[in-house]
């Protein structure tokens, strides 16, 4: 099976570079702010795509340049809110649109990977949203300036973030984020629950997310992480199935190469060396949950 190349994917918005097994992807829009556009979105959903099939992969960290003004800054409204429609939308009515930012939340989400935001600058709208709350792991600098400004432009909270942020930080707290569009820094009450940890200066917040990263994937089984992440998505509707769910999922993943070597290595008192990988020993029973397809089908000529 051949790998892919991520220096050879003609990505222009984003920089992607494999370390390793700990895929860096760098947001590559510094002269504007790193503001959000189509191509962004569409190189960043393939990226994660690829990444999520690749077996050298174990980790992902999305970041920006520490010295750019921001880790993004929303979407680019410079053309209005018409260049966020496609044609197809237009022509067929709202119904059919279908928000780029959700796509890419779901993209991320479905990575099967341990992802990991390292949010070393000022982040407003679509950074706050598909470019955060989808991650595993948030990492942030602590003078960093967030906003979610939805309520104050005359629109709604977009990818998925109404779904996602209350399942983080509790219903209370995203009212308070999405119902003033204030802007907080990291420490405050309503959104600190949101970082694995704040980071005093912007240029120590990769080097921390890549040290974590490495760690993990160097300590865990890439078949585990796809598993759990699968039960925490999808854990079930009642305990009962959830029981039923995590029952399979313990009993194939103890049976597997991995879950012998997780014995031995502790044993032995070494680290593990786990071979295991999602293209060659993930079970056909995954995924369990039925997928919704979002595609809109057209109804006009």
């Amino acid at each position: 099976m051949s790998v892919p190349d991520y220096g050879k994917q003609d990505y222009k918005d984003i920089i992607a570079s494999l370390e390793g097994s700990v895929l860096t992807v760098l947001i590559n829009r510094a002269k504007q702010r790193n503001t959000f556009t189509g191509r962004l979105c569409y190189e960043l959903i393939h990226v994660f795509d690829l990444c999520d099939r690749d077996d050298r992969v174990r980790a992902v960290i999305c970041t920006a340049e520490h010295t750019a003004a921001a880790y993004c800054s929303g979407a680019d409204i410079s053309g209005g809110w018409a260049g966020l429609w496609s044609e197809e939308s237009e022509k067929e009515g709202e119904h059919a649109h279908r928000d780029g930012g959700g796509i890419l939340s779901m993209a991320i989400l479905r990575c099967r990977k341990i992802t990991i935001a390292a949010v070393n600058g000022h982040a407003a709208g679509i950074g706050m949203t598909a470019l955060h709350l989808p991650f595993d792991f948030r990492f942030v600098w602590g003078g960093a300036k967030l906003t979610f400004p939805f309520v104050r432009r005359g629109i709604v909270p977009e990818a998925t973030s109404t779904y996602l942020l209350p399942r983080l930080i509790g219903i209370s707290r995203a009212n308070s984020l999405f119902l003033t569009g204030g802007t907080v820094t990291p420490d405050s009450p309503y959104i600190k629950d949101l970082y694995h940890q704040i980071i005093p200066t912007r240029e120590a917040v990769y080097p921390a997310a890549k040290s974590f990263a490495e760690e993990l994937a160097a300590n865990t089984s890439q078949v585990s992480i796809a598993y759990t992440k699968a039960l925490l998505q999808h854990p079930g509707d009642s305990i009962e199935e959830n029981h039923l769910l995590d029952s399979r999922a313990i009993k194939l993943s103890a049976s597997s190469a991995d879950g012998t070597e997780g014995i031995q290595s502790f044993l032995e008192r070494r680290p593990p060396k786990f071979t295991g990988t999602l293209s060659k020993d993930s079970s056909p029973w995954f995924p369990w949950w039925r997928r919704v397809d979002v595609t809109h089908r057209k109804a006009k000529l």
